[in-house]
């Protein structure tokens, strides 16, 4: 169906009865599908809480699934996508981001109690600077929208359907069981004006034979009196970055035999984790994300990802006792990584001044590397490209982002990782890799280069050609579009977006005639 995009933005939120229901996935589905279609289209989330950053071209950092969605549909992101990023440094504590630029830490209730205005404000600007710019725009809600408690000053779900006039989508997930009781009950708890927003649901992550659960069907449509647009097949390995830990699970249960172990420290603040994903394409890697020492066995490589809060997490490393365990590996030739977070807690010590991440002043590294890192109130968001020294005979190009608060230094003469943006920049000493570049492991010949130095030190064989991580991205969007196109009345959700669109112009020109 073609829409008429002389009249108005087109839009449709997706909302979910909980946290991981799917909403991201299918605002990104949708986001490709409506690109694909010819509408010029943007995803939108006004308040994210995530660890899991994207940078903008301008260097400025948002939600990354609001960054996927906008390559799914064939744009650049921009702040005005996710203007209010909510990062936890700590238990009822987190940094506030709007408009990619952190403003404070604040306490939960500090935050819904005296930012509630300002970030309504900063909502409204956000999404109508989108709807100057695009044919359609695609909502995406958070958690519930059935929070009893917190809805008289939330500003992430139906709130925001109201001040972009949207008719909503409410997502369940099957695959956790009772997803009709979850799909009425959010129903129930919705204010009558919400509930009428509700056009349709999904339900999501389905595995099994559709004619046993058509009586459902039939019964819920029948009781609610909202049409199931469509339900939608568990996806197998789908390789879309993932939000939040959450989609952590999806490193689980992979296959025994490998011939390359990857054991990945999984601490309370983890972020940025999905510089890990290239490494699980890899046919002949293992990757496991370790949250006891003794699970840590005997990796080929160590990789120590980001963090929210650098010496929280690396005194937790010491609490749980994994710091001999790391030692332990090291010796045996194992190979260690450390990412962002990660390389600082890699070197010698880390120095808080300011008290940004904890009460110490001064705290202890892991000492593998010779470099110190003082925290700084500043944050460091941007985009770079450079070269790696990892093979001395030609130089690998590279290309990724840093986000940090910290600027480290060396305390020795040593091997720098990379020069990025015309400085140099990480750290290199044999076995040992410390870096600030989040998706290093993207850049295609320098991880078959990499891996394949520890391969031939394992006597294996070379791997010389390796998966296109761009194409593969551009795989699994079309792998998801086909998927949804295939499952969801598209039809439908365009005959619902035309309906708001005209109601809402009908409502502009009464307004318009009212001050003639």
């Amino acid at each position: 169906m073609a829409l008429n995009t002389n009249q108005h933005v087109y839009s449709i939120m997706i909302q979910g009865t909980h946290s991981d229901a799917g909403k991201s996935i299918i605002t990104t589905a949708l986001c490709r599908i409506f690109s694909e279609d010819g509408l010029k289209t943007a995803p939108f989330k006004s308040q994210n809480m995530s660890l899991n950053s994207y940078i903008t071209v301008d260097g400025r950092e948002i939600g990354r699934a609001q960054g996927i969605q906008a390559e799914a549909a064939g744009i650049e992101a921009t702040t005005n996508m996710n203007p209010i990023l909510i990062k936890p440094t700590r238990d009822q504590e987190a940094q506030i981001v709007v408009h990619g630029e952190p403003i404070q830490n604040m306490q939960a209730f500090q935050y819904r109690q005296d930012f509630f205005e300002t970030g309504l404000r900063v909502v409204k600007e956000a999404y109508n600077s989108l709807a100057s710019e695009y044919d359609c725009i695609v909502l995406e809600g958070a958690g519930s929208p059935a929070e009893v408690n917190l809805n008289d000053r939330e500003m992430v779900n139906m709130r925001v359907a109201r001040i972009a006039d949207a008719p909503v989508i409410l997502v369940g997930d099957i695959d956790k069981g009772g997803v009709f009781a979850s799909l009425v009950g959010t129903l129930q708890l919705l204010k009558e004006a919400d509930r009428a927003r509700v056009v349709g649901v999904i339900i999501n992550k389905f595995r099994g034979d559709l004619s046993l659960l058509q009586p459902g069907l039939d019964w819920f449509e029948t009781y609610t009196g909202i049409p199931v647009l469509g339900v939608v097949p568990y996806l197998e390995n789908l390789e879309i970055d993932g939000e939040d830990s959450l989609s952590l699970q999806k490193y689980e249960g992979e296959k025994e035999e490998n011939e390359l172990d990857i054991a990945v420290l999984s601490y309370p603040r983890i972020s940025n984790f999905t510089d890990i994903d290239p490494l699980r394409l890899e046919w002949d890697c293992r990757v496991r994300f370790v949250r006891k020492p003794s699970d840590l066995q005997t990796p080929d490589i160590l990789i120590l990802p980001g963090s929210k809060n650098t010496i929280e997490d690396l005194q937790w490393l010491r609490q749980q006792g994994f710091e001999p365990y790391i030692k332990e590996a090291q010796k045996r030739g194992a190979f260690i990584v450390g990412i962002c977070g990660g390389y600082q807690m890699l070197g010698q010590h880390l120095f808080d001044p300011h008290y940004v991440e904890s009460p110490n002043e001064q705290v202890e590294g892991l000492a593998y590397l010779p470099i110190e890192t003082t925290l700084t109130k500043k944050k460091k968001t941007i985009r770079v490209t450079g070269e790696s020294f990892l093979n001395a005979e030609n130089m690998i190009p590279l290309e990724g982002y840093e986000i940090h608060m910290g600027e480290t230094c060396y305390t020795e003469s040593v091997q720098p990782f990379a020069v990025l943006n015309g400085e140099q920049e990480g750290c290199l000493v044999k076995n040992i890799l410390g870096t600030y570049l989040h998706d290093v492991f993207h850049n295609d010949v320098f991880r078959r280069t990499y891996l394949n130095r520890i391969r031939n030190q394992k006597g294996l064989s070379s791997i010389e050609e390796t998966m296109n991580i761009k194409e593969e991205k551009e795989k699994q969007f079309v792998r998801l579009s086909s998927h949804i196109r295939s499952t969801v009345n598209i039809n439908q959700l365009y005959d619902v977006m035309e309906q708001y669109a005209n109601k809402l112009k009908g409502n502009e020109h009464e307004k318009t005639n009212e001050y003639r």
